[in-house]
């Protein structure tokens, strides 16, 4: 599934030289395609923001590393309690 531009997004992965846990989350900024230097491999730049809009990291990461918010809210969340 393609994450819209602008949409939030969570990692689906630590990235711990950056201080990013899965599951933070992050708005994509850039899709970039697959190219030679990435094997092909499409991704995103994404940037991580803090509780008062701060940029605290700006990432590139490939699209498997990443979910849409939605979808990793359910996720996290669990069964729904109704």
């Amino acid at each position: 599934m393609t994450i819209e531009l602008f949409s939030e997004a969570a990692l689906a992965c630590d990235i711990p030289q950056k201080g990013l846990r899965r599951g933070d989350v992050a708005t994509v900024v850039e899709k970039l395609p697959g190219t030679a230097a990435s094997r092909g491999a499409e991704g995103y730049v994404l940037e991580v923001f803090n509780a008062i809009g701060e940029t605290i990291a700006v990432v590139i990461v490939v699209v498997e590393d990443a979910v849409q918010w939605r979808q990793a809210r359910r996720s996290l969340d669990g069964p729904d309690r109704h």
